[in-house]
Formats: structure tokens, C-alpha cells, sequence
């Protein structure tokens, strides 16, 4: 199968870590061997729930027996979408109150930009240096990595970009600019908070000049930092919320809400504003609801701050200068990038799933499912310690 893997799926990188899965379940994914691999990566951020999470598989074959795709998007009445909807807009602020189901956390970023200039008339958009919000042609507008950028120019024009955290920059947002666009926290640059009342003071600028603040919470939503979303940390509301990841439970999904005000502007002049076959396809919708359920009647999200508490408890080393994030979004900023590469290929041979960071090459990615044990957290860092001792020079 791995020879395969290599001569008919396209690849991302020449060297990837070309794990042979047979199943996962829980915190654990097995090899073809029937090893079993500690996964403190979750997909990425992704499985929130863990691998095959009995309410998500209940659901999923509930709902792929009723009916599976008939038609798209926003043309039929579906129950799960209608739902969901329905269930995300009561545990959101009065104005984040209608939804737009789509694929992907990239796609949902393109409808936000798109809705961001159609309601303002506007064509300027603001991002963070270092940001991340996903690789398709709008999403790579917004990086101002030009080494990624360069190979696929001409890309959107009238792109402007602030440090995040720099509030002398918000200067910059006037009353040309449609939207700006911020992660909540800051995923590939190393897992960076905002601070000082940061996000306040971009609200504050938005209001001042009529600009959409655009909140990227695909990786920090869903009870990864210990609230439902992250911007709940910081006394903030968006005016276009973006999710995407954990929003189901490892399934694709991605999502935008806004005002109904605002969102009614994508429906005509031109009809068709933004479009979508399978965004809100019912399978993933059922799967996105079963996952918010358990969320919320839960206490995995309040339980998240504590199993942090034990990872920074437990992950005390000298090769570790700081361990950054909130809740299980964690990422361990090492003294060197080769330390960080040596960590994560050795700890794979460990049997300890861990993963790279895109622009923080010191950093180490530990994300696992909100549904992780205190003894998988402990039995984790562990191996995690024993590789760093052996590195120690």
C-alpha cells in the first residue's frame, strides 16, 4: 500500500510520514502491524472528539440510511443543516445568527471575503503577517509568505498587511478597507495570543471606519482553548465568524455567520453570490451536530484548561524554552529547529504522533482530541521527555 501511496497519491512534500492506517478509535491510531499510535495531533486539530467517537458513527450511518446529497446547497430543506444552524446560532451572540455550511475552513474563508466586499462595497482587505488561513487562491492572498506566494501570482490585489498584536497598526484600517481578517489565535506562527486587549482595539477601529472584523477560528473553535470560541476569551464578537476543523469530528466541514442582514447580500446582484455543491451535505451536517452536542453537554470544553495545566506541568525541560497556546491548542517552542524536526520523527518512532508547525520552525504541535485522558496526557509527555533527554547535548 505504501508503494502505492507514493506512485498514484499526490504527495505534499517529498518526505512524508507515510503511516500505513488500518483504524483508529480514541486517542489511538493503529498501523497496519496493529501498533498503536498516542495521537496528540487529532488530525490537525480536526478530530475534536477523538477517532470514531461512538455519537458521531451513530449518527453518520443514521443519516447516510435517511439520505445522503439531493441537491445543493440552500435549494432543499434539510433537517441536519437546518439544525445545526439553528443549535450554532443559539450558542452564538444575537448577531452571529445565520450560517453558511461549506467544505472546508479555506473555502469558508473565501465566502467570508466575498461577503466582507459585497456588504461594504469595498475591495480592500487587511491580514496579519504570518497568518494562515488556508491555501486556496483568496486564503494564499492573505499570507504574506512570498516564498508560498510567488510560484501561484497573480493572486488578489489590494492586500494590505499589519503585525498582529501591533496596535499602532490599526491605523491602517480606514474607511477604504472592506474587511480584516485575524486568526483568534495565531495557528502556523506559533500558536500566538493576542494581548493587551488587542482584538478590542481592532473592534474598535472596525466600528470606527465600518470594516468587517473577520475572526479565523478554524483551528481555536470548538472548545480547543477551553471556550466554545476562542474570541469568548477576550470580550469580543466578530462580525463574520469562520470555523471549519473540529467542527465535526474529523469529518469535512467548514462554515460562516454572520448577520442575516449581512448574509441576504450573497443572495442577489448576483443570485448565486457564493455556491456550493455539497457544502451543508446532510452526512457531515448530522456529524457537525452530534459533535456540538457533546461539546456542549459536556465538560470536555471546561475540561480542556485543566489537561493543559498538566501539560505544562509535566513538559518541564531544558530544551524547551516555552510552551505557547491556551487549553489543548499547545505548541512547544524548542532551542533549535533541528531539535524540534529530531523531536517529532523520533518521538513517531515512539509511537507518539506529534507534527511541525508552518512558519515556527522551533515549534512542535500538540493538539490532541479534547477527549484525552490525564493518562495518555501523562503517558505522552513521558516519551516526550525520554526523546528530549536523549538529545541533550
Amino acid at each position: 500500500m505504501k508503494k502505492d501511496f507514493f506512485l498514484y497519491q499526490a504527495q505534499t512534500t517529498p518526505h512524508p510520514l507515510a503511516l500505513e492506517v488500518s483504524r483508529a478509535e480514541g486517542s489511538y491510531i493503529y498501523d497496519s502491524e496493529g501498533k498503536a499510535h498516542l495521537d496528540f495531533v487529532a488530525g490537525v486539530s480536526a478530530c475534536s472528539l477523538g477517532h470514531c467517537h461512538p455519537a458521531i458513527v451513530s449518527a453518520v450511518e443514521q443519516q447516510s440510511r435517511t439520505y445522503m446529497h439531493v441537491m445543493v446547497y440552500g435549494e432543499y430543506v434539510q433537517q441536519p443543516a437546518v439544525e445545526y444552524a439553528k443549535t450554532l446560532a443559539e450558542l452564538l451572540p444575537a448577531s452571529l445568527e445565520t450560517t453558511y455550511l461549506v467544505n472546508s475552513g479555506t473555502e469558508a474563508i473565501e465566502g467570508a471575503l466575498k461577503l466582507a466586499r459585497r456588504y461594504t462595497g469595498r475591495s480592500q482587505i487587511i491580514a496579519a503577517k504570518n497568518a494562515y488561513h488556508g491555501n486556496t487562491m483568496g486564503s494564499l492572498s492573505l499570507m504574506n509568505f512570498e516564498e508560498r506566494k510567488a510560484p501561484f501570482r497573480p493572486l488578489l490585489p489590494d492586500i494590505r498587511f499589519i503585525e498582529f498584536n501591533r496596535k499602532e497598526d490599526l491605523q491602517k484600517i480606514t474607511e477604504d478597507t472592506a474587511a480584516i481578517v485575524l486568526e483568534t489565535i495565531q495557528g502556523g506562527a506559533g500558536f500566538i495570543q493576542p494581548i493587551d486587549d488587542y482584538l478590542k482595539a481592532v473592534r474598535k477601529r472596525c466600528d470606527e471606519t465600518g470594516t468587517i472584523l473577520i475572526l479565523d477560528e478554524i483551528q481555536p473553535g470548538f472548545g480547543r482553548t477551553g471556550k466554545l470560541f476562542a474570541f469568548e476569551h477576550y470580550g469580543i464578537v466578530p462580525d463574520i465568524l469562520v470555523m471549519g476543523k473540529g467542527m465535526a469530528g474529523g469529518l469535512p466541514v467548514g462554515a460562516f455567520t454572520a448577520s442575516r442582514e449581512m448574509m441576504t447580500t450573497l443572495m442577489e446582484n448576483p443570485m448565486l453570490g457564493h455556491i456550493t455543491t455539497f457544502g451543508g451535505n446532510p452526512v457531515i451536517a448530522a456529524a457537525a451536530l452530534a459533535t456540538l452536542k457533546v461539546l456542549t453537554g459536556t465538560s470536555l470544553i471546561s475540561q480542556t484548561i485543566a489537561k493543559e495545566a498538566l501539560f505544562r506541568e509535566r513538559l518541564s525541560h531544558p530544551l524547551i524554552k516555552e510552551i505557547r497556546g491556551k487549553g489543548l491548542m499547545l505548541c512547544l517552542i524548542l532551542k533549535s529547529s533541528e531539535i524540534a524536526n529530531d523531536l517529532v520523527v523520533l518521538c513517531a518512532q515512539k509511537r507518539l504522533v506529534l507534527f511541525w508547525l508552518l512558519f515556527e520552525k522551533n515549534a512542535v504541535r500538540i493538539t490532541p482530541p479534547l477527549t484525552v485522558s490525564n493518562e495518555e496526557i501523562e503517558k505522552g509527555c513521558a516519551i516526550i521527555l525520554e526523546v528530549l533527554d536523549g538529545l541533550k547535548q
